[in-house]
C-alpha cells in the first residue's frame, strides 16, 4: 500500500482478501455481461449496463457528498484518461462477447506489463533488466495464447490486444492525473466511457431498436451490481495491505475467468494456452512484486499518494 506504513500481517492478509472477493466480483460481472449479449446487442448491453453502473456510483458520490463534476475534470490527463478507458472497454467487451472467456481474461493480465513499459517510455521510470525481461516474456506468452501463425486463428482474438492496450493507456494517464480526485468520481466516469463506447459502436453497428427482455434486466443489474462491488473491494485491498503482498492476488481472476469459461460456456484450454498463460501470470507476478518492493523502498523517504482503484485493476 502506499500510505507512508509497512502493512502488519493482519492487515495483509485481509487486503489480499479484499483483492481475492475483488477478483470474484469482476468475474461475475464478465459472466453476466457474456449471457446478456446473447438475447441483447452488443452495444445496447454496454449502454445499459454502463448507464446501470452510473447509477450506483452516483449514488455512493451523493451518500458520501463528492461532487460529480469537479474541476479537476478538465485536466488533460483525466480527458485522456476518459477516452483510453471508452477504447478499452468498447474493444474488451467485443472480446468478451465474441471470443473465448478464458483467452479474453488472459491476455487482459497482459496489462501490468504493458504499463510498466510505457512508464519507462513516457514517464522515464527506471526499470531493472529483470523487469524488462519479465516483459519481454510475458508478451511472448500473450502471442503463444494468440498463435497467429495457426491455421485456426481468426482476428477477432485481437479485440482483445486492443482492449487490454486500451485499458493499460487509461493506466498510465491516470498516473499523470491529479491526487486528489475520489475513487467513487473516477467509477462514475469508468461506467460513463462505457456508455460512450456502447453509443459509438451502435452508431457503427446500427442494430435494430431492441428494448431488454425481463430476464435480460437482472443479468445487466447484477453485472453492474458486481462490478461496482469489485471496484469498491479493489480500493479497500490497495489500502489495506503492502502492494508486493496484495496485487499478485488479482491473477486470481485468471483462474476464476477459466473456470467459468469451461464450466459455464463449454469453452476448452489446451496446452499452448497453458502455457502462454502461465508466462503471462508468471511474467506478470515478478513485475507487480518488483514494483511493489520498489514503491516500499521509496515510502522509507517520501510518503506516496494513496492509489487508486483506477490505478490498480486494469481489467474493468
Amino acid at each position: 500500500m502506499s500510505t507512508g506504513f509497512t502493512a502488519t500481517h493482519h492487515q495483509n492478509v485481509a487486503g489480499s482478501l479484499w483483492m481475492i472477493a475483488s477478483m470474484v466480483a469482476f468475474s461475475v460481472e464478465d459472466v453476466f455481461l457474456k449471457r446478456a449479449s446473447a438475447g441483447l446487442p452488443v452495444s445496447m448491453v454496454m449502454i445499459v449496463f454502463g448507464g446501470l453502473g452510473m447509477l450506483v456510483f452516483a449514488g455512493i458520490c451523493l451518500v458520501r457528498r463528492h461532487a460529480l463534476v469537479p474541476p479537476e475534470l478538465r485536466h488533460p490527463s483525466l480527458l485522456f484518461r476518459f477516452w483510453f478507458e471508452v477504447f478499452g472497454r468498447l474493444f474488451f467487451t467485443l472480446s468478451l462477447v465474441l471470443t473465448a472467456l478464458s483467452s479474453t481474461v488472459a491476455i487482459l493480465q497482459a496489462t501490468p506489463l504493458v504499463v510498466v513499459a510505457g512508464t519507462a517510455l513516457v514517464f522515464r521510470e527506471r526499470v531493472s533488466t529483470g523487469r524488462w525481461l519479465a516483459v519481454f516474456v510475458g508478451l511472448c506468452g500473450v502471442i503463444l495464447i494468440l498463435r497467429p501463425s495457426a491455421s485456426d486463428f481468426s482476428g477477432l482474438s485481437l479485440l482483445a490486444v486492443l482492449g487490454m492496450l486500451g485499458l493499460a493507456l487509461r493506466d498510465l494517464a491516470t498516473r499523470a492525473a491529479p491526487r486528489h480526485v475520489p475513487n467513487a468520481v473516477l467509477g462514475f466516469y469508468s461506467y460513463g466511457s462505457v456508455v460512450v463506447a456502447g453509443a459509438a459502436y451502435a452508431a457503427w453497428e446500427r442494430p435494430p431498436l431492441a428494448i431488454p427482455e425481463a430476464s435480460t434486466v437482472p443479468v445487466l443489474a447484477g453485472a453492474a451490481l458486481a462490478g461496482a462491488l469489485g471496484y469498491i473491494a479493489l480500493t479497500e485491498a490497495m489500502r489495506t495491505g503492502d502492494v508486493s503482498v496484495v496485487t499478485p492476488f488479482r491473477y486470481t481472476r485468471l483462474l476464476f475467468g477459466l473456470v467459468s469459461g469451461i464450466l459455464l460456456f463449454g469453452e476448452t484450454v489446451d496446452l499452448l494456452d497453458i502455457g502462454g498463460i502461465l508466462l503471462v501470470t508468471g511474467s506478470g507476478f515478478v513485475v507487480l512484486v518488483g514494483g511493489g518492493r520498489l514503491q516500499a523502498r521509496e515510502r522509507t523517504s517520501v510518503r506516496a499518494r494513496p492509489r487508486s482503484a483506477a490505478e490498480s485493476e486494469t481489467g474493468t
